[in-house]
């Protein structure tokens, strides 16, 4: 074996040894990236977290940013004794998809802890845990559900097996595409290969949906009730579609030659219109099974959405895909491809860099909601990586479009111009000295007429160039008056112009060894932008964060306030406190329960207590809270307060028919 062969080999293997560090390390980064974040978020329940109801309510409601699907189970009630509640039959609230609800038996005093599972319409599963109380709140045993209960094991292979997904995509119509564009056959291994692998993701996929979005252990795979539910599912019905796709797609391509390179070698000229039309076709629809299910199917603007999603992915298939079909034909048969279809591949690139660009800065945008969101979400901060990424692939575009430049000058000086002709001359000895020094001459000179008639006169020849031929008695005839090579040149054949080495010889051309050396580089960058699209899929979008955020802020609010106020009529026994609870404490209609309690800190009764609320501040009151003896204690439903701010709560306490006090404190209604 020579060393141009043991040094392609050695080349061989650091290729192969370099894509697969480039395949695992990504994979790594998704095992290590924990559970994916849901991206519907719970806005709003009914009993509000956390409350305290004097009545037993009658149904649990949620409701979310974003329409949910409900699983078996999607709410579950657990008693104060930790023991589950027979519920009634979940649904959506009112026909509305952003909704989950369950009805509830009659409930006994205690707190009561409600689970929640449901998944997001871009097919994420989202969960929780809230508690309320009726009556008071007591101890209880029941554990509250972290919010996030999901199977380590069943969420990474998942994630992995949509990274693999997303790589066999590119590798299959990438490298169709490349063969179309450049004219040249596809490489047989990438092509087959990507066709393979995305079909193994999909099952998997499929196989695994089930314990994903239930966060059960991998086992749970083939459960076969949990199969016939996934099969039934949007997102099961989409990754059918696309095994489905796969298994029509091959023998009809085969059939029509998709995969067959131009006999004219013209490139996408050489293709007819039914060929363009399958694999337009069949692209179309492969990228439309992500779309279906993922981002683009939930939230603002959907149709703009799923268009854009469906553009953003064929580009970057035909982008990685391509480059990696580039890079394998460098490296095996380089002298297969032609300059011309190198610059035609790199015109696709760059139109595919601007697709991806276009669409991804208006999935940001849609995604991320503000830019806040840039470092207050995980979304945002995954979302900034990926551009940090994006922006080095694109400088390495920039150096491969400039070495695909530099490839195609020195093709076209290589190529040999064709012989000059030369004028022969006849008549003269072969031995003549004359002849000897015209053999010596320059050629360009040999051909003037003039040398020729001054070659005839030295000869003593009386007359012009046509006397200077003697044809009986000249000896022999002079076959070529120039010979371009010098006297000690011994062989007569002609030479052809040399064209130095070929692209596959043992010795590269230095563009070709850039060029190769650029195309890996984007390729890695473009295998670890790819690994952190997959993660962005995977986390709640910035915007949907937010709005969960305003929800939880409001949710969290105090749910009433309850403040004690000292008085004194001056009167033997005439002291004590009276506390004021006010519910929610917002704007809007408030609940008010009061009780007086005497010297000795028990309950006590008296004749009469009036609340009144005054905003001074915006000259608003007195409002007066109407309050009515209830056996024990003052309340009312109805107290409105309509502006917020640092509210004055007079209470007016009469003890008897002539003695009477009103003390006053502030209180913030929000």
């Amino acid at each position: 074996m020579d060393g141009g062969s043991r040094g392609a080999d050695r080349r061989g293997r650091r290729l192969r040894h370099l894509a697969l560090v480039l395949l695992v390390a990504p994979l790594l980064l998704l095992a290590g990236a924990g559970s994916a974040s849901a991206h519907a978020a719970l806005k709003g329940t009914d009993p509000v977290d956390g409350s305290v109801l004097k009545t037993a309510p009658k149904a649990v409601t949620l409701t979310f940013t974003e329409s949910v699907g409900l699983l078996d189970n999607s709410i579950r009630v657990f008693d104060p004794e930790n023991r589950r509640v027979h519920t009634g039959k979940q649904e959506h609230a009112d026909g509305r998809s952003d909704t989950a609800r369950v009805t509830l038996p009659d409930l006994k005093q205690g707190t009561y802890i409600v689970a929640w599972r449901v998944v997001s319409a871009d097919s994420h599963p989202v969960s929780g845990a809230l508690t309320f109380s009726v009556g008071k709140r007591s101890a209880t045993t029941a554990a509250l559900p972290d919010d996030e209960v999901q199977d380590a094991a069943s969420t990474a292979l998942y994630n992995t097996a949509r990274y693999i997904a997303y790589g066999g995509l590119a590798l299959l119509l990438g490298t169709t595409a490349f063969a179309m564009v450049t004219g040249v056959a596809a490489p047989r291994g990438l092509l087959v290969g990507g066709w393979w692998t995305l079909l193994a993701a999909t099952l998997a996929l499929l196989l695994l949906r089930g314990s994903y979005e239930r966060g059960s252990g991998p086992a749970a795979a083939f459960d076969l009730p949990v199969l016939r539910e996934t099969a039934t599912s949007r997102p099961g019905l989409a990754l059918l579609v696309r095994v489905a796709l796969l298994a029509v797609a091959a023998p009809v391509a085969v059939r029509a030659g998709v995969l067959r390179a131009p006999a004219d070698g013209r490139g996408p000229a050489g293709y007819g219109r039914l060929r363009f039309a399958i694999v337009s076709a069949v692209s179309l629809a492969l990228a439309l099974t992500w779309a279906v299910a993922e981002h683009a199917s939930a939230g603002i603007q959907v149709p703009l959405a799923m268009t854009s999603a469906v553009l953003h992915l064929l580009a970057m298939a035909v982008w990685l895909g391509g480059l990696a079909a580039l890079v394998t034909v460098l490296q095996r048969t380089p002298g297969e491809l032609p300059a011309p279809a190198v610059a035609r591949f790199s015109r696709l690139a760059f139109a595919a860099v601007a697709v991806l660009a276009a669409t991804g800065a208006y999935q940001s945008w849609r995604g991320l909601g503000s830019l806040d969101a840039l470092t207050s979400t995980p979304y945002g901060r995954l979302l900034v990586a990926k551009l940090a990424g994006v922006a080095l692939l694109l400088t390495a575009a920039a150096c491969s479009r400039r070495f695909t430049a530099r490839l195609a000058v020195p093709a076209a000086a290589e190529v040999p111009a064709p012989p000059e002709r030369v004028r022969e001359t006849v008549g003269a000895a072969p031995g003549d000295a004359d002849a000897a020094h015209v053999r010596g001459a320059d050629a360009t000179h040999v051909q003037d007429g003039a040398r020729v008639q001054d070659a005839s006169h030295a000869r003593g020849v009386q007359g012009g160039v046509r006397d200077a031929v003697d044809v009986r008695g000249a000896q022999g005839r002079v076959r070529e008056a120039v010979d371009v090579r010098t006297d000690t040149d011994t062989d007569t054949e002609p030479q052809e112009a040399p064209t130095g080495p070929a692209p596959g010889d043992g010795a590269p051309a230095p563009h070709l060894q850039a060029l190769r050396r650029s195309v890996l580089a984007e390729i890695s960058l473009g295998l670890v932008v790819l690994a952190l699209t997959t993660l962005l899929t995977g986390t709640e979008p910035g915007r949907a964060a937010e709005e969960a955020a305003a929800s939880t802020a409001a949710a969290a609010q105090p749910l009433g306030s309850a403040t004690v106020i000292p008085f004194d009529v001056g009167t033997p026994g005439g002291h004590g406190k009276v506390q004021i609870e006010l519910t929610p404490g917002r704007v809007g209609e408030n609940g008010v329960q009061a009780l007086i309690f005497g010297p000795d800190g028990g309950i006590a009764t008296v004749p009469e207590l009036r609340l009144t609320f005054t905003l001074e501040g915006r000259d608003v009151g007195p409002l007066d809270a109407r309050l009515t003896d209830r056996g024990g204690y003052w309340a009312t439903d109805t107290l409105n307060l309509p502006l917020p701010g640092r509210w004055t709560m007079r209470a007016t306490v009469r003890t008897s028919d002539i003695d009477q006090v009103t003390v006053s404190k502030t209180v913030r209604i929000g």
